[in-house]
């Protein structure tokens, strides 16, 4: 076993040699690295100094890669689930307001497909609290691979906090409180897909990680990839804007445009303003037009990647009939 004073040491110094002579790490230095993190091999010094300068660097698409195949070495176990669609939620920030992206992941898998929810948010109003919105959308959170798979069964749907799935990633997840930024772990686990999902949704608050994601699962073999903008870095779609979508089809990078469903000039959160219970817009016992756009909007891509459409104003048409006949 390495010395954890010295082990990501030769690591460091391929980050950090200095103008001229630094480069980013391999996908298999990457993986290698992160390995040894992953596995308590190292320093928390150490660990801190790779972090901070991948992100002074800017994380290239190899190095994703590697971390990601390090943390699903790290969480096996989650890969036979029969998931037809991934759906990371990583957003943070205060400028979030209700979780709708929770609604049309409800409304996909009404449609009869396998969701898999996945994440941890951080630094948010209660109103955006995902998970504490849940319970009442009936959508199971799962700590085991057996729960995950009799929820999945039952309801087509079920949420994993990622401490459970892969705490050793959450940890360093985790890291943001003490260095007060956030790494590239936040990436990563976006990326991650556990289950394997043919089909995976993604958001980013930062519009430069669209093609970093997109090419770093070009190299990890992903066939199909969905990222937009949204808020907070969710996936969740702004109706009254149209919106650039960037991602993997059959394997190959795209860039498209969608356009907007309706002419709204607000911002898509406004954590101050009153929101309706998610529990009672799924049920009408509520109703907010540009709260059922965002869920319409946003399902509509997710169909569209699913391949349940052709265009995704074919799927805005489709989970717009969802929508309309959900119970």
């Amino acid at each position: 076993m390495s010395d954890p004073r010295t082990a990501l040491a030769p690591f460091v110094r391929i980050l950090g040699r200095g103008p001229g002579r630094s480069r980013a790490l391999t996908r298999e230095e990457a993986q290698e690295a992160f390995s040894l993190i992953l596995g308590g091999q190292t320093a928390p010094e150490a660990v801190g100094g790779l972090l901070m300068l991948m992100r002074f660097r800017g994380e290239s698409p190899p190095e994703i890669a590697g971390a990601v195949d390090a943390v699903r070495g790290a969480c096996a176990g989650w890969d036979d689930l029969g998931v037809a669609l991934d759906w990371p939620s990583y957003a943070a920030g205060r400028s979030r307001g209700a979780p709708l992206f929770l609604l049309a992941a409800k409304l996909v898998a009404g449609a009869g497909h396998k969701v898999l929810l996945h994440g941890w948010n951080s630094h948010q109003a209660s109103v955006a609290d995902v998970r504490a919105a849940l319970p009442g959308l009936e959508i199971p959170s799962v700590e085991t691979p057996d729960s995950a798979r009799a929820a999945l069964g039952a309801q087509n749907i079920c949420y994993v906090p990622i401490e459970v799935m892969a705490p050793e990633a959450f940890a360093l997840l985790r890291l943001r409180d003490v260095l007060g930024l956030r790494s590239c772990i936040n990436t990563v686990l976006r990326m991650l897909n556990p289950a394997g999902a043919p089909v995976a949704v993604q958001g980013v608050f930062h519009p430069p990680y669209r093609d970093l994601q997109a090419e770093a699962g070009a190299l990890l073999g992903r066939e199909r990839i969905t990222i937009i903008k949204g808020g907070g870095g969710e996936f969740e779609r702004h109706p009254g804007k149209g919106a650039q979508v960037f991602g993997l089809a059959d394997g190959a990078v795209f860039d498209a445009p969608v356009p907007g469903l309706l002419e709204a000039t607000r911002k898509l959160h406004e954590p101050d303003a009153p929101h309706p219970p998610l529990a009672d817009l799924w049920s009408s016992a509520r109703q907010d037009a540009f709260a059922e756009a965002v869920v319409i909007g946003t399902a509509g891509l997710a169909l569209w990647s699913l391949g349940s459409a052709e265009t995704p104003e074919a799927g805005d048409a489709l989970a717009r009939e969802l929508w309309e006949r959900r119970s």
